[in-house]
Protein backbone atom coordinates (compact mmCIF):
# COMPACT_ATOMS: atom_id res chain seq x y z
CA UNK A 1 0.00 0.00 0.00
CA UNK A 2 2.98 2.33 0.78
CA UNK A 3 4.48 1.91 -2.46
CA UNK A 4 0.80 2.81 -4.71
CA UNK A 5 0.62 6.12 -2.55
CA UNK A 6 4.38 7.05 -3.41
CA UNK A 7 4.02 6.17 -6.91
CA UNK A 8 4.09 9.36 -8.77
CA UNK A 9 3.73 7.98 -12.94
CA UNK A 10 0.35 9.53 -13.69
CA UNK A 11 0.35 12.71 -11.41
CA UNK A 12 0.62 14.94 -15.10
CA UNK A 13 -1.81 13.08 -16.87
CA UNK A 14 -3.86 14.10 -13.54
CA UNK A 15 -2.30 17.21 -13.75
CA UNK A 16 -3.40 18.21 -17.44
CA UNK A 17 -6.58 16.57 -17.23
CA UNK A 18 -7.69 18.92 -14.58
CA UNK A 19 -5.83 22.48 -16.13
CA UNK A 20 -6.39 21.67 -19.63
CA UNK A 21 -10.20 22.21 -19.91
CA UNK A 22 -9.31 25.93 -17.97
CA UNK A 23 -6.68 26.30 -20.55
CA UNK A 24 -8.64 26.24 -23.53
CA UNK A 25 -11.86 27.49 -22.19
CA UNK A 26 -9.35 30.96 -21.93
CA UNK A 27 -7.99 30.42 -25.07
CA UNK A 28 -11.73 30.65 -26.85
CA UNK A 29 -12.81 33.36 -24.78
CA UNK A 30 -9.76 35.24 -25.80
CA UNK A 31 -10.29 34.19 -29.59
CA UNK A 32 -14.11 35.55 -29.35
CA UNK A 33 -13.58 38.25 -27.50
CA UNK A 34 -10.79 39.43 -29.92
CA UNK A 35 -12.89 38.75 -32.67
CA UNK A 36 -15.95 40.46 -31.21
CA UNK A 37 -13.55 43.51 -30.68
CA UNK A 38 -12.25 43.42 -34.26
CA UNK A 39 -15.84 43.61 -35.70
CA UNK A 40 -16.49 46.39 -32.92
CA UNK A 41 -14.01 48.37 -33.94
CA UNK A 42 -14.78 47.68 -37.85
CA UNK A 43 -18.12 48.70 -37.79
CA UNK A 44 -17.06 52.21 -35.67
CA UNK A 45 -13.86 52.62 -38.34
CA UNK A 46 -17.08 52.23 -41.22
CA UNK A 47 -19.34 54.83 -39.40
CA UNK A 48 -16.56 57.16 -39.11
CA UNK A 49 -14.93 56.98 -42.10
CA UNK A 50 -18.93 57.23 -44.05
CA UNK A 51 -20.14 60.76 -41.85
CA UNK A 52 -16.48 61.94 -43.51
CA UNK A 53 -17.23 61.09 -46.68
CA UNK A 54 -21.25 62.34 -46.32
CA UNK A 55 -19.60 66.13 -45.74
CA UNK A 56 -19.39 66.02 -49.88
CA UNK A 57 -22.95 66.38 -50.02
CA UNK A 58 -24.76 69.40 -50.67
CA UNK A 59 -27.92 68.45 -48.61
CA UNK A 60 -29.37 65.52 -46.46
CA UNK A 61 -30.12 63.09 -49.55
CA UNK A 62 -26.99 63.05 -51.27
CA UNK A 63 -25.54 63.05 -47.91
CA UNK A 64 -27.27 59.82 -46.95
CA UNK A 65 -26.87 58.31 -50.10
CA UNK A 66 -22.58 59.53 -50.06
CA UNK A 67 -22.56 57.71 -46.51
CA UNK A 68 -24.52 54.39 -47.49
CA UNK A 69 -23.08 53.78 -50.55
CA UNK A 70 -19.38 54.15 -48.88
CA UNK A 71 -20.40 51.68 -46.68
CA UNK A 72 -21.54 49.22 -48.89
CA UNK A 73 -18.31 50.08 -50.97
CA UNK A 74 -15.89 49.41 -47.96
CA UNK A 75 -17.29 47.01 -45.68
CA UNK A 76 -15.13 43.84 -47.49
CA UNK A 77 -12.06 45.84 -46.33
CA UNK A 78 -12.82 43.96 -42.88
CA UNK A 79 -12.77 40.07 -43.09
CA UNK A 80 -14.82 39.75 -39.73
CA UNK A 81 -18.19 41.74 -41.47
CA UNK A 82 -20.39 40.89 -43.93
CA UNK A 83 -22.64 43.65 -45.98
CA UNK A 84 -25.74 41.65 -45.87
CA UNK A 85 -25.63 42.24 -41.79
CA UNK A 86 -25.33 45.97 -41.98
CA UNK A 87 -27.56 48.65 -41.99
CA UNK A 88 -26.56 52.69 -42.06
CA UNK A 89 -28.79 55.20 -41.02
CA UNK A 90 -27.77 59.04 -41.92
CA UNK A 91 -29.55 61.80 -41.02
CA UNK A 92 -29.17 65.53 -38.91
CA UNK A 93 -28.62 65.48 -35.30
CA UNK A 94 -31.71 65.62 -33.36
CA UNK A 95 -30.11 68.67 -31.12
CA UNK A 96 -27.97 70.26 -33.88
CA UNK A 97 -29.24 70.60 -37.64
CA UNK A 98 -25.73 71.53 -38.08
CA UNK A 99 -23.95 68.58 -37.16
CA UNK A 100 -24.83 65.37 -39.38
CA UNK A 101 -24.50 61.69 -37.57
CA UNK A 102 -24.60 58.32 -39.16
CA UNK A 103 -25.08 55.38 -37.72
CA UNK A 104 -24.27 52.04 -38.50
CA UNK A 105 -26.02 48.78 -37.05
CA UNK A 106 -24.59 45.37 -37.43
CA UNK A 107 -25.90 41.98 -36.90
CA UNK A 108 -23.54 39.79 -35.49
CA UNK A 109 -25.37 36.84 -34.58
CA UNK A 110 -24.67 35.02 -37.98
CA UNK A 111 -20.83 35.22 -36.49
CA UNK A 112 -18.66 32.26 -36.31
CA UNK A 113 -18.37 33.44 -32.71
CA UNK A 114 -21.66 32.99 -31.49
CA UNK A 115 -21.20 28.96 -32.76
CA UNK A 116 -18.97 28.32 -30.49
CA UNK A 117 -19.92 25.93 -27.59
CA UNK A 118 -19.23 26.43 -23.63
CA UNK A 119 -18.37 30.52 -24.49
CA UNK A 120 -19.99 32.98 -22.79
CA UNK A 121 -21.11 35.73 -26.03
CA UNK A 122 -20.96 39.31 -26.00
CA UNK A 123 -24.12 41.41 -27.65
CA UNK A 124 -24.92 40.01 -31.23
CA UNK A 125 -26.18 43.98 -32.10
CA UNK A 126 -22.97 46.17 -32.69
CA UNK A 127 -24.18 49.92 -33.12
CA UNK A 128 -21.57 52.69 -33.29
CA UNK A 129 -22.29 56.06 -34.86
CA UNK A 130 -19.92 59.62 -35.70
CA UNK A 131 -21.01 62.61 -35.68
CA UNK A 132 -19.41 65.56 -37.85
CA UNK A 133 -20.33 69.13 -38.26
CA UNK A 134 -21.43 70.02 -41.63
CA UNK A 135 -18.86 72.18 -43.08
CA UNK A 136 -16.35 69.71 -41.78
CA UNK A 137 -14.56 71.97 -38.94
Amino acid sequence: MRKLVRCCRGVSAIEFAILAPVFLLLVFGIVVFGAYLAMVHGVQQLAAEAARSSIAGMNDSERRNLATSYVIANVSTYPLLTANALSVNAAASAGDANVYVVTVNYDASRSFIYQLPFVPAPPSTIVRSAAIPNGGF
